[in-house]
C-alpha cells in the first residue's frame, strides 16, 4: 500500500490563478506547507495568509530550480494570457529542466485537448467542435503540445492531470470519477468538474499516488462528474 504524504512541502506555480488559488487552499487545508509562487509580487495579496508567497517565473530554468529545491512536490497551474498560449510549450520544457536538476517530482494542470472522445474511432477533443470551441482552439492545441513535450520526458517523475471539457468556479463536493485517456462525459453528454473538486482530485494524487509513471514514463489521468 502506498503511504500517504502528509505534511509534505508543495511549490504551486500559478497560485494566483483560478484553479491554482484553490490547489492552495486545498493544500493548506489539509496541513501541507505551501509555497505559492508569483510573477508579481503585486498579486501577494491575492493568496491564502497562509502560505509562503515568492516571486518566481515557472518558464525560467533557474526559479524553478530554486523553488524546487528541498520541496516534495511541485504543481504547475499556470496558463498563458489568451494571444500567447504557445508559452506554455515553453513553461513546461522549462519546469522539466528544472526538475531535472532537483529531482522533485511534478504534477501539472494540463488540458483536455490530448484525450480521446468517447465512442470514436479514437478522435482528440481538441479536434471535436462540440467540445472545444473555436474560441478555445489555440489553448486546447497549446495543452495537446504541452503533454507532447511531458511524454518525451523520462527523467523527471511527472503526472499530468487533464481536466473535463467544463472546469468553473463551483462547490467543492469530494465526488467525482477518475479515468485515464478517455474525456469523462455524464449521461447527457456533458463533461464538466468544479475547480474546487478538480483540487480535490490534484491534491488527492499529491498525497496517494495512482497514476505515477514508472521510471521510464510519466502518466495522467482525468478527473470529471
Amino acid at each position: 500500500m502506498i503511504p500517504r504524504l502528509i505534511g509534505a512541502r508543495i511549490t504551486v506555480f500559478g497560485s494566483a490563478g483560478n484553479v491554482g488559488k484553490r490547489v492552495v487552499n486545498e493544500a493548506l487545508a489539509r496541513g501541507h506547507e505551501v509555497t505559492a509562487v508569483v510573477r508579481n509580487p503585486a498579486r501577494f495579496n491575492e493568496l491564502n495568509p497562509s502560505a509562503k508567497a515568492c516571486v518566481g517565473d515557472a518558464g525560467n530554468v533557474d526559479d524553478v530550480v530554486r523553488l524546487s529545491t528541498g520541496q516534495d512536490l511541485v504543481i504547475s497551474a499556470t496558463r498563458p494570457p489568451k494571444g500567447n498560449e504557445s508559452e506554455l510549450v515553453e513553461i513546461t520544457t522549462s519546469l522539466l529542466t528544472g526538475l531535472e536538476k532537483s529531482g522533485v517530482r511534478l504534477l501539472l494542470v494540463g488540458g483536455a485537448g490530448s484525450l480521446t472522445v468517447p465512442n470514436s474511432d479514437g478522435s482528440l477533443v481538441v479536434d471535436d467542435p462540440n467540445f472545444v470551441s473555436p474560441a478555445w482552439r489555440d489553448i486546447a492545441l497549446a495543452c495537446v503540445a504541452q503533454f507532447n513535450v511531458c511524454s518525451s520526458n523520462t527523467l523527471v517523475d511527472w503526472t499530468y492531470l487533464c481536466p473535463p471539457a467544463l472546469l468553473a468556479p463551483g462547490e467543492r463536493t469530494g465526488n467525482f470519477r477518475l479515468g485515464n485517456d478517455e474525456l469523462l462525459i455524464d449521461a447527457e453528454g456533458i463533461s464538466k468538474i468544479s475547480m474546487e473538486d478538480f483540487s480535490v482530485a490534484l491534491i488527492d494524487e499529491a498525497e496517494f499516488p495512482r497514476f505515477k509513471g514508472n521510471r521510464f514514463k510519466g502518466n495522467r489521468f482525468t478527473v470529471a462528474y
